[in-house]
């Protein structure tokens, strides 16, 4: 699991929760190595270093959930918690307390992989089917970790050769399936990013981060039949920054990109969740407005016209930026995007003609 997750990590992402995941993979087959060796031998110490290898992979499974999830990670109490539950389980070790050593390490390590399973639970959207996999693996690892200290706390106290003879059943044959599972789900949910990535890249455009002709395309295919579905409104603007040719070559074609994106910013926070933003190609944009007619979206843009006006670059802090609209609603007889487009197209023109900075409604939709 550790190799897949690196050769992923090394060719398709470099995110830093595959990195935090392949290490903790990479330490947990070295815990492997050396709990067997140290119960083949009867060395305390390599069992001590197991069961710091099993706090240390356990916390980089957490850290890599809390990377992945963009949430804060708690360094301190990682670093001071596991610190202070590495030195116990070595001192179990060294004393020979093996009950008390496998109720210590597993014990933490089901807080840990609980805590992997919260904060892998997603804030604003659903599951995805993989990490759906991933979240009850996760909660099934808790759980066997869990049955761990159960198991070994039941033989506090029993004879010696007898005292451990649960735990070794539940550790033998639970131990290799979760590792297994969880790594497997791990390189799915890998994966399954990867693809939401590659999906992205190829309907986004990568400068303003809105979508590109082909992304647009295929959202107002869905949007148009909706709406003629249900009978209602929906209108697409198509807007422009004035005198970009100018700017471009006056301020450089870093300013320019930084002009995009401001204005793809502007417009993404103007509309709603559900509205469609996307860059038609140079400086061009065009908007879809779910649920609403001309007259609102005019509304809208009128905001957004005065807007721009301060947008300020700090690239250039001289420029004044500038920008037409043009408006059309959807018709009944409408039934693909360049219907509506080439009416936007025309209240643009007529929004030039009249001197730019304003905006223009489709005299068929007004």
């Amino acid at each position: 699991m550790a190799v897949a997750m690196g050769v992923a990590w090394a060719h398709f992402g470099r995110q830093r929760h595959m990195l935090s995941w392949t290490i903790s993979y990479a330490i947990a087959s070295v815990q492997w190595v050396s709990n067997a060796a140290g119960l083949v031998l009867k060395n305390p110490f390599l069992m001590g270093f197991a069961g710091l290898c099993i706090v240390v992979s356990a916390s980089l499974v957490l850290v890599g959930v809390k990377q992945r999830s963009e949430r804060p990670i708690p360094w301190r109490t990682l670093i001071g918690v596991g610190g202070l539950v590495s030195v116990a389980s070595f001192y179990a070790a060294l004393i020979n307390d093996r009950p008390l050593q496998s109720m210590i390490v597993p014990g933490y390590a089901a807080i840990l992989i609980l805590n992997c399973a919260i904060a892998l639970w997603p804030t604003e959207r659903r599951f995805s089917a993989p990490e759906a996999g991933f979240f009850v693996i996760l909660l099934l690892f808790a759980t066997f970790e869990a049955g761990l200290v159960v198991s070994a706390a039941t033989g506090m106290g029993s004879a010696p050769g007898q005292d451990m003879a649960l735990y070794r059943a539940v550790l033998g044959l639970g131990l290799p399936s979760v590792y297994v599972a969880t790594g497997v789900a791990a390189v799915l949910v890998v994966a399954g990013d990867l693809a939401y990535q590659l999906r992205r890249q190829i309907r986004h455009d990568p400068l303003t981060n809105v979508l590109n002709r082909l992304g647009f395309s295929e959202a107002a295919e869905r949007a148009i039949a909706n709406a003629q579905r249900q009978g209602r409104p929906l209108t697409f603007i198509i807007c422009d920054l004035d005198g970009f040719k100018a700017l471009n070559d006056g301020h450089g074609h870093l300013t320019g990109d930084a002009a995009l994106r401001s204005f793809a910013g502007l417009l993404l926070n103007a509309v709603r969740r559900g509205d469609i933003v996307a860059r038609m190609g140079g400086d061009e944009f065009g908007l879809l407005l779910i649920d609403t007619d001309a007259t609102v979206a005019a509304t809208v843009m009128e905001r957004v016209r005065a807007e721009v006006a301060c947008l300020i670059l700090h690239e250039a802090p001289g420029a004044l930026l500038r920008a037409s609209f043009g408006v059309a609603q959807l018709r009944a007889q409408d039934r693909q995007i360049e219907d509506m487009v080439g009416r936007a197209d025309q209240a643009l023109y007529e929004a030039k003609r009249a001197g730019r900075n304003r905006i223009r409604v489709s005299g068929e939709a007004a």
